[in-house]
Formats: structure tokens, C-alpha cells, sequence
């Protein structure tokens, strides 16, 4: 699908570069994904205008989008194609001499031009399509199932599937998903990049995951049981007697999906924050001395 870069940056095809930088400026910040959380025509237009950017903004791509249109990215092939039918219809000019005869030429032409004929007729050229590229936010807590989305691409919906355990900055591939091919030539690709947003109270490092625990000193020093958050629900925690400050637990199989791994997981590690008791009764400070004098 032809994209009218002019049409979507709102400016004419006689736009000054600071004109076309005004527009992009004024129109990114209307339609930045930020504002727009949840609203996925809001994040279609802002790619459709950070491409257009990407091309008026420089002088040799808008060149040859300017003459080019939507098959400016081949303008190479083009341009190539037509310098060497130049150079052919020259050739054919010239006389030739026994040394090569009138099927070696035929043969040299066909070649160069892809099973052209001597009467300088020549099959189209297959090009392939533009590959896109898009970007999907996901939450920590979207990363951790395997779920589906639907994503519009150029107007259309595409309906894809999420494995558990894809990681920030993470690239995939829809093949055949991008630009049309030109002259029967094949789509282009999809490149979809993740941006994983963390409002857990986990910190992800690969397949594991960190967070503290505020332990109260009593159970600190006696032992006990406790219930923590994990990613997947709560679970009772066994703290064991006299547990130190800043000691950490790990619970095996409790942190991050592995990715495209079916039922592998991470760990899921705690530190103990043990929290000093305050306020404390003057039959509780008693009690502290005692203890401290028992120790010496």
C-alpha cells in the first residue's frame, strides 16, 4: 500500500527540511504512544510519521521517493535497468564482425536483461516488498504467557502469537507480512521489536527474577512462615531461625518463563530486609535488656 508521506506529515510537496521538521515535531507529539496508551490508531500513526520523517527528512531519500513513489527504495535497479539499456542500444549501433555473431549478441542481451528478446523486449523485473518494522508494548506481567495480539499494520489487522519469555528489546519475524512485491515479485517481512514496561515490584535478569521482603525481626530471630507475591500468585515461605540481614533465598522454578520453552522457568530470588521494631512498649524495651544482658 502506497504510503503519501506528504499527506500524513500534513505539509506540500514544496515543504523547506525546517518546515518538514516543524510538522514532525508538532504531529509525533500528538500522537506519541505515551499519550495514547491504549489506542492502537495512535501508535499506527506514529510509525506511518516517524517513516515519513525517515525519508523526507533526508535529501537523497526524498529524491528518490519524489520521482520514485512507492517503489523509491528500488530506485537502484531502476536506474541500473535503464543505464544498461542505454548501453545496450548502443552496442546494437555498432557493427559487429564475425569475431561475435548476431546470437551471441542475443545471448548477452537476454542475460543482461533478464530473457529479453532481440527485438529489445524484456520481461518485467520481480522486486521484492518493503520490509516493515514495528514496535508492540507489552507489561512485564503481558511477557510472562503465551498470549495473542492483534496488531494494524498499513490498515491491516494481523493476528499473532505471543510466547511466553520474550525479552525487552527483542526482535521477531512475521515472514511475508511486510510490503507487496512489485511485478509478481514476493511480500516483504514484518520485524516486530518488544518495549517491556516493569511495574512489578521484580527486577528481571534474563529467565530470573529479584525482589526484597520486609521481615519482621521476630520472625527473623524465632523462624516462621511468611506469604510473598510471585509472578504467578502467592506461596507460603518458610524463614528459618536467626536469618541474617540481607540474606537472600531462591525459589527454583519460580521466576520467568524461558522463551519458546514450554514449562522451564527461572528463579525467583528474595532478599530479607529485617525491619527494626519501633514504638516500643516499656515492657518490651525490659525485655530487649534483659536479652542484651543474658548475651554478655
Amino acid at each position: 500500500m502506497f504510503l503519501d508521506y506528504y499527506k500524513i506529515l500534513e505539509i506540500p510537496k514544496t515543504a523547506t527540511p525546517a518546515e518538514i521538521k516543524k510538522a514532525y515535531r508538532k504531529l509525533a507529539r500528538k500522537h506519541h504512544p505515551d499519550l495514547h496508551p491504549n489506542d492502537n490508531e495512535a501508535k499506527l500513526n506514529f510509525q506511518k510519521i516517524n517513516e515519513a520523517n525517515e525519508v523526507l527528512s533526508d535529501p537523497e531519500k526524498r529524491k528518490k521517493y519524489d520521482k520514485y513513489g512507492k517503489d523509491w527504495e528500488h530506485s537502484e535497479n531502476f536506474e541500473n535497468m535503464e543505464k544498461n539499456r542505454q548501453q545496450s542500444s548502443n552496442s546494437r549501433r555498432q557493427s559487429y564482425t564475425g569475431a561475435q555473431s548476431e546470437d551471441d549478441f542475443s545471448d548477452f542481451f537476454s542475460s543482461m536483461f533478464g530473457g529479453a528478446s532481440s527485438s529489445g523486449r524484456s520481461r518485467q523485473v520481480k522486486y521484492r516488498g518493503q520490509d516493515y518494522n514495528a514496535e508492540l508494548h507489552l507489561n512485564l506481567t503481558d511477557a510472562y504467557e503465551t498470549h495473542k495480539r492483534t496488531l494494524t499494520v498499513n490498515d491491516k489487522n494481523i493476528r499473532i502469537t505471543i510466547p511466553a519469555g520474550v525479552e525487552n528489546g527483542q526482535t521477531i519475524k512475521l515472514p511475508g507480512h511486510g510490503g507487496p512485491g512489485m511485478n509478481g515479485g514476493p511480500n516483504g517481512d514484518l520485524y516486530i521489536k518488544f518495549s517491556i514496561s516493569n511495574d512489578t515490584q521484580f527486577k528481571r535478569l534474563g529467565n530470573d527474577l529479584y525482589s526484597s521482603i520486609d521481615l519482621d525481626l521476630y520472625i527473623a530471630v524465632l523462624g516462621g512462615e511468611i506469604i510473598v507475591d510471585t509472578l504467578k500468585g502467592k506461596v507460603k515461605l518458610k524463614v528459618q531461625p536467626e536469618t541474617q540481614n540481607g540474606s537472600m533465598i531462591k525459589l527454583k522454578g519460580k521466576g520467568f518463563p524461558v522463551y519458546k520453552s514450554d514449562d522451564k522457568f527461572g528463579d525467583l530470588n528474595f532478599t530479607y530486609n529485617i525491619k527494626i521494631p519501633t514504638n516500643l512498649t516499656e515492657k518490651q524495651k525490659e525485655l530487649f535488656i534483659e536479652l542484651s544482658n543474658s548475651k554478655s
